[in-house]
């Protein structure tokens, strides 16, 4: 089941000024993207933020728009990956956490749809290992593959 969460304006103009600052810091600091993207990041950092806010919505839950954190859950035991475009997959980095929960959502603000999910343990597998124009492998979960959000947090 898939599930499409509209973000009020006030909720898109506080995720995105988080998605902004992160922006700021990665300016200021010097920092070049991980995954080799050729864009400037603005886009990528507000859209970002805005979906992790869409996943929290969904779930219920407080989402606390860290900066600098990096590494750490976007949401408890959960990473999330915004997609532009609705025919996207997930996209989990050989790098990233096998220890967390990966969710995929696509849209841009104020529409995302929350797609469907996939435990770190189980996503790197070979046959979604690709290379894709250039930039370092990652695994490309396609979204048929992902678990149904009425699924997650159950055993």
């Amino acid at each position: 089941m898939q599930t499409k969460i509209t973000l009020d304006w006030f909720e898109v103009a506080m995720a995105s000024h988080v998605g902004w600052l992160r922006q700021v810091h990665s300016l200021k600091d010097n920092r070049k993207s991980g995954a080799k993207l050729n864009t400037a990041g603005w886009t990528e950092h507000c859209e970002g933020a805005c979906g992790e806010y869409a996943v929290a919505k969904f779930l219920g839950i407080t989402w606390n728009g860290s900066v600098d954190t990096f590494k750490a859950d976007d949401l408890p035991g959960i990473q999330v990956r915004t997609r532009s475009k609705h025919d996207y997959e997930l996209i989990v980095r050989k790098h990233d956490t096998e220890e967390t929960n990966w969710i995929l959502v696509t849209g841009v603000a104020p529409d995302f749809w929350v797609r469907g999910w996939m435990p770190g343990s189980k996503a790197k597998q070979s046959q979604w290992l690709r290379d894709y124009g250039g930039r370092p492998e990652a695994y490309f979960i396609p979204t048929k593959e992902l678990l149904p959000m009425d699924t997650f947090g159950k055993s």
